[in-house]
């Protein structure tokens, strides 16, 4: 089986969680992942389900609130937004929760969360499909380390485990040899660019310097079975075409190097 190619809600901000359904159907994706953010709409599974429903469009993933603008989204107590999202993604049939570690300064939740992630995939039977993060830098000096355990999920003992490879672009990661760590534990894969600056840029793949189209190709050698999803940053899009031609463009490089056929 080929790997589904979805489009991720965040990749149209700062336009709609239903926006994002609307492109994925139209352009051909295969699912969507759906970013609990500051759309509220993102945060109410009818309302996510009932987008699905109508664009006959599959959720694939549910990326949980963790970033630093949703720390207060679905409250403040970061497990309690961990089983709100395996809740959300079992009512909408999405099999993966992206996740992120946490921040240095969750010491409490990150105390034991290798050991709390592997308890909910066994309570809840979702996934939990840790991201690679990076060490923050304000220029191309030494980074700090903001995460704990650590950024590279490929150095702890997680189950299953997400590459981003705008993340690796800024820790300055080789997204092949950190998958070859990853091995079977390779779940999930958000699909974008970077040109390996301080920014997480998100870039259309195939205009920075991650390798995006040598990943794809070694996920196609190895019969890859997870979600391939598409979060670039289309921000700076001058209008709704130009934001659309980034979103075509990108879905056709993800088809060209894993080799899938257009429909």
């Amino acid at each position: 089986m080929a790997p589904l190619i979805g489009l991720s809600t965040a990749s149209v901000y700062p336009e709609s969680t239903a926006h994002a359904f609307g492109y994925a159907a139209s352009l051909g994706y295969d699912a969507v992942e759906v970013m609990v953010g500051i759309d509220a709409l993102s945060q109410q599974t009818s309302a996510v389900q009932q987008l699905a429903e109508h664009h006959e469009m599959p959720i694939c993933a549910i990326h949980a609130p963790c970033l630093l603008f949703t720390q207060r989204v679905w409250g403040t107590e970061p497990w309690g937004k961990l089983e709100r999202s395996a809740e959300m993604a079992a009512e909408v049939g999405a099999d993966v929760v992206v996740v992120h570690p946490p921040f240095r300064w969750q010491r409490d939740y990150a105390r034991d969360f290798v050991n709390g992630i592997a308890a909910l995939e066994e309570s809840t039977g979702i996934a939990f499909a840790v991201e690679n993060m990076y060490p923050w830098r304000a220029s191309s000096r030494r980074g700090m380390e903001m995460y704990l355990p650590g950024w590279d999920p490929s150095l702890e003992n997680y189950a299953n485990t997400t590459i981003d490879l705008s993340h690796a672009a800024i820790a300055g990661s080789d997204v092949v040899d950190m998958a070859e760590r990853l091995g079977d534990r390779l779940r999930h894969i958000h699909l974008t660019d970077g040109s390996g600056s301080a920014k997480d840029e998100h870039l259309v793949p195939g205009r920075g310097e991650a390798r995006a189209a040598d990943l794809l190709r070694w996920l196609s050698a190895r019969n890859f079975t997870g979600h391939v999803v598409l979060e670039i940053n289309t921000r700076r899009a001058s209008d709704r075409a130009e934001r659309l031609a980034d979103l075509e463009e990108s879905l056709a490089f993800a088809r060209e190097h894993l080799a899938v056929t257009t429909p």
